[in-house]
């Protein structure tokens, strides 16, 4: 790519913001990106891999949609899926060009105590789960759980910027990849 690339992220959350910005910064210095309003087209609280990569992929190609002038949307959608070890909570990241190529990738995922994990069976956000449990306020949009409960050695902006990477290699090297479009995402 020889101009600047735009990243259109499909969150105003200034967390994935930042961490779209710092993976994208590593491949192409002068990458700009701006974050804008979408709708996952999932439930607030998804529950699948499934789920998080409609969400995310949803994300990513209304970002794209909202701004003509950017190069690559990226949505990244989070979520729990729970298994007889317990609650895992983790994200998938999506990014897709003009072309509709995309690039997928997934944070490393990390069991919640029970008790968050219980609040969340019961219908709560884990965004919300999080700040009732450990007596915070907004930690989505700040450490989020894991920063929480690493004592802030993982923020979501550490857990997230290594997905993010992920997703771009395709784009970097797209003589190694397939059209991932091709992925029943």
């Amino acid at each position: 790519m020889t101009h600047t690339p735009l990243f259109a992220v499909g969150s105003e959350n200034p967390v994935k913001i930042n961490c779209v910005l710092q993976a994208a910064i590593q491949f192409w210095p002068a990458a700009r990106v701006v974050g804008v309003g979408t709708d996952s087209g999932v439930s607030a609280q998804p529950q699948s891999d499934q789920e998080m990569l409609l969400g995310a992929r949803n994300r990513a190609e209304q970002a794209l949609a909202k701004m003509p002038e950017a190069d690559f949307g990226v949505g990244l959608e989070g979520g729990t899926l729970d298994t007889a070890e317990g609650m895992w909570a983790y994200a998938w990241i999506v990014i897709v060009d003009r072309a509709g190529k995309l690039g997928l990738g997934q944070t490393g995922r990390f069991l919640l105590p029970e008790p968050v994990a219980q609040l969340v069976r019961e219908g709560m956000e884990l965004g919300e789960a999080d700040d009732r449990f450990f007596g915070r306020a907004n930690s989505k949009q700040q450490e989020g759980a894991i920063g929480i409960l690493s004592d802030g050695r993982i923020t979501r902006l550490t857990l997230y910027q290594p997905a993010v990477t992920f997703a771009c290699l395709p784009f970097v090297h797209p003589e190694y990849y397939r059209n991932a479009s091709d992925f029943d995402v």
